[in-house]
C-alpha cells in the first residue's frame, strides 16, 4: 500500500499538554505500543521493520531531511510478527540500527499523532497528515500539519529534520 504523508517531528517535554489538547479535540486514542523499529542497510530511501502489538509493518520510505512539515513517500507491507521476514532481511541486508520506543497513537480524521519516548534519545511529538487514497492535495496535508504545529505550540528550535535512526546513529 503506497501513500503520501506530510509529517513533523519535534522534541517535546509537553506530552501532558499535547494529550489534553488531543482529548479536547476528541482524538481517537488507539493505544500505547512498545515498538521496535529495525532499520536495514539499503542503498535507496529507508527500510524498517516495525514490530509490536498495534502496528506491524515493513516500511519503505523516502523523506526530505528538513525541519518542519516534510513530504514522506511511504510503501507499507503488513507483516506477521511470527514470520521469518526479519531473519531474511537481517541475513540479506544487515541491520543498520534498532529503535526502541514507547508510542501513544491518536487520530483526528486523517491526521495521526504520536507521543513518543525513544530509548537513548528522549521524548518527541510527531504529526502525520496522511493521504492513503490519493484524494487529498499536498497543500491540504501541509495546512493540517501547520494547524496542529501551532495548536501544540511547538517552537521552531524543537523541530527535527531527520529520523530517529539518524539521531541515534549520530549520537
Amino acid at each position: 500500500m503506497e501513500h503520501l504523508n506530510i509529517e513533523i517531528k519535534a522534541r517535546s517535554n509537553k506530552q501532558d499538554q499535547v494529550r489534553q489538547i488531543l482529548q479536547a479535540h476528541h482524538a481517537d486514542f488507539k493505544g500505547i505500543d512498545h515498538q521496535i523499529d529495525t532499520y536495514f542497510n539499503v542503498h535507496f530511501w529507508r527500510l524498517k521493520l516495525r514490530e509490536w502489538k498495534i502496528e506491524n509493518y515493513l516500511i519503505h520510505y523516502q523523506r526530505e531531511n528538513k525541519e518542519g512539515p516534510k513530504q514522506s513517500d511511504v510503501i507499507l507491507f503488513k507483516s506477521d510478527p511470527s514470520s521469518s521476514l526479519k531473519e531474511i532481511l537481517t541475513k540479506a541486508l544487515g541491520i543498520l540500527v534498532v529503535i526502541d520506543k514507547k508510542r501513544e497513537i491518536y487520530f483526528i480524521d486523517n491526521v495521526k499523532f504520536h507521543i513518543d519516548t525513544v530509548a537513548d534519545l528522549g521524548t518527541f511529538i510527531e504529526i502525520e497528515a496522511i493521504d492513503s487514497d490519493g484524494t487529498l492535495a499536498k497543500q491540504k496535508l501541509l495546512e493540517q500539519c501547520k494547524i496542529y504545529l501551532d495548536l501544540f505550540k511547538i517552537p521552531q528550535e524543537d523541530l527535527i529534520s531527520v529520523s530517529y535512526s539518524d539521531l541515534l546513529l549520530n549520537k
